[in-house]
């Protein structure tokens, strides 16, 4: 049987933007099955503990920046350490993940996903704005009618249980991926992942 990952995450997330390309590489390889799951760190933060950026320690800001730098050279992807929309909103792409992931399949909301982290950060777009939105999903050739789904109440509904099974399960950043009841949080931590991969493959 296949691995599932449960994969936990925030599209104005740096981190998940950095990791999301080797995830989307290492799920394929390894032939895992993924379960997408765009959550509101707006919920899960006052449960867990965590803070928002502007709200933290200046160490931690400056230590954050420093990091993202290093990892933007090791990892070879193009970042803007502070870009334009930045603090943005992150529910109206996650519910245009989710409402592609239910017309589309995985596949399409991994691709979708990968385009809405690097418009954050590499591109310097909104994605809290629909127009933003609409163009990504027409450059991912994606149908159009996604982004009035995108607007119901029943997409809504799934991306706010998503969000309470990340609390469930013990999230309390992003990314996080879960397998087998195991949690492994940050893009930092994706070697791990592998691993837990690997083993379930070797234990079939």
């Amino acid at each position: 049987m296949n691995s599932v990952v449960d994969y936990y995450f925030a599209p104005q997330s740096p981190w998940t933007y950095l990791g999301h390309p080797r995830f989307a590489e290492m799920v394929a390889r390894h032939g895992a099955t993924v379960r997408i799951r765009p959550v509101d760190l707006g919920q899960v933060f006052p449960v867990s503990g965590g803070l928002p950026l502007g709200k933290r320690a200046p160490q931690r800001q400056t230590y954050r920046l420093a990091e993202m730098a290093r990892f933007s050279q090791h990892l070879g992807m193009p970042m803007n350490l502070q870009p334009r929309f930045f603090p943005v909103a992150g529910d109206p792409a996650s519910r245009l993940i989710i409402a592609v992931d239910l017309g589309d399949g995985t596949s399409a909301a991994m691709k979708l996903a990968g385009a809405v982290f690097a418009a954050v950060w590499a591109q310097e777009r909104d994605i809290a704005d629909a127009a933003v939105l609409g163009q990504l999903l027409a450059e991912c050739g994606f149908p159009e009618e996604r982004l009035a789904h995108s607007q119901t109440d029943d997409v809504n509904e799934v991306y706010q249980r998503y969000t309470r099974e990340a609390i469930d399960a013990g999230v309390f950043g992003a990314p996080s991926y879960v397998i087998g009841g195991d949690m492994y949080w940050g893009q930092d931590r994706l070697d791990f992942v592998e691993r837990a991969l690997r083993d379930n493959a070797g234990s079939r």
